[in-house]
């Protein structure tokens, strides 16, 4: 059916753009820290405290997101979420202290995480009806997104306010919204408005194993995020200050790490085609693994950024196979679940790094990202049966 297929090929192209939009988004937003810092006037610990604010609106809404979905669908609420997103970017500079910026930050992060989980609630759906495991090409986007935004952000720092500046972002996120919204909002999910399309295998009734087996997968999502934050806040720190590395030279191992991660999601499809989901969260896994042994323990910089990038390659396909697993079992409340527990490892890695490396050391602590990436091998081999595909 040719028409079908264009109209799934359309929704791919907007479901991209939303998940680029979000990374760009909030990309923007982090390289403005500093700026709303001093413009608050803020300590670092009262900032840590107002960005608290991001993450606990985003973990409050996942779930009650999911519910959303269900009732009006993941199309419908991924546009109102990425209004609200685009128009809350815009509020941090027009605070100017803590509590007001901590109030508008747990209204920025509530539209981020409500985002993220409607967005890939409708990209499961999308996976299903094309019948190609394309999921990590959408993360592929945010990661892009996010790159762009981070640069662009830099670039105009010097010379554009932060209110200038997010405000141009909130103008082009609801373009953004408005365009690609479009395409959303006059079609159904596949799964629901073409059901020839959906897989034989498409679980129509829950079996007593959902439950678990969604929870198993929001645990890869969580080892894999939990890498995600502590590389992005201590990988630079730990070339600096234990491999003598510069100022420059160590914000190139994050690069190294976050480019890897986007050249591995670019190239998720062909792996998950190749290997099945199952051999590729185990492989991944295994690779992030020992590319975090020699990124953390290794006594040369070289040897340590070409371990940030293996890392990056081997964490790449772990999340977004994890939320298409569980979004494949359980819908929209599986992928609340699993993005709901990949955030929370997310907000756990940064902290626990700093503790591990007050009682150890940072390069000990760091492995314990090799920990967690080897126990979601474990999770990937224990699962395989469970879920062939």
């Amino acid at each position: 059916m040719p028409g079908a297929k264009s109209d799934l090929t359309r929704l791919r192209i907007a479901l991209t753009a939303f998940f680029a939009l979000d990374g760009f988004l909030f990309a923007g937003w982090v390289v403005r820290i500093p700026a709303i810092k001093h413009q608050t006037g803020a300590s670092a610990g009262a900032l840590g405290l107002a960005l608290l604010g991001v993450s606990a609106g985003a973990v409050l809404t996942m779930m009650l997101t999911g519910r959303l979905c269900r009732r009006h669908g993941s199309h419908q609420v991924t546009v109102v979420c990425a209004v609200l997103l685009s128009l809350s970017v815009a509020l941090p500079p027009l605070t100017h202290s803590v509590p007001a910026l901590g109030a508008v930050l747990l209204v920025f992060g509530a539209a981020y995480g409500g985002i993220n989980v409607a967005f890939n609630s409708a990209a499961v759906a999308l996976v299903t009806a094309l019948r190609r495991p394309v999921m990590p090409s959408f993360h592929a986007a945010f990661s892009l997104g996010g790159m762009v935004g981070a640069g662009l952000g830099g670039l105009v720092a010097g010379t554009l306010s932060p209110t200038r500046h997010l405000m141009g972002l909130a103008v082009i996120g609801l373009l953004v919204t408005v365009v690609a919204g479009r395409t959303l909002l006059r079609h159904e999910p596949p799964t629901t408005a073409n059901r020839a399309l959906t897989t034989p295998d498409t679980p129509r009734r829950p079996d007593p194993r959902t439950r678990p087996l969604v929870i198993v997968f929001g645990l890869i999502a969580l080892c894999t995020a939990y890498g995600e934050g502590a590389m992005a806040d201590w990988g630079a720190l730990h070339l600096q200050q234990d491999l003598d590395a510069s100022p420059g030279v160590a914000a190139v191992g994050y690069s190294c790490f976050a480019l890897a991660m986007t050249i591995g999601r670019l190239t998720g499809t062909a792996l998950l085609e190749r290997l099945g989901h199952g051999r590729t969260v185990v492989a991944g896994g295994a690779t992030a693994a020992a590319g975090m042994l020699l990124g953390s323990l290794s006594p040369s910089l070289w040897a340590a950024l070409l371990g940030y990038a293996v890392t990056g390659l081997g964490l790449a396909n772990l999340f977004p196979v994890a939320v298409e697993r569980a979004g494949s079992l359980a819908g929209p409340s599986g992928v609340a679940t699993a993005s709901t527990l990949g955030y929370g490892g997310m907000l756990l890695g940064p902290p626990a790094i700093g503790f591990m490396a007050d009682w150890f050391s940072l390069p000990v602590a760091l492995t314990s990202v090799a920990v967690l990436a080897a126990i979601a091998t474990a999770i990937g081999l224990a699962t395989r049966r469970a879920t062939p595909n």
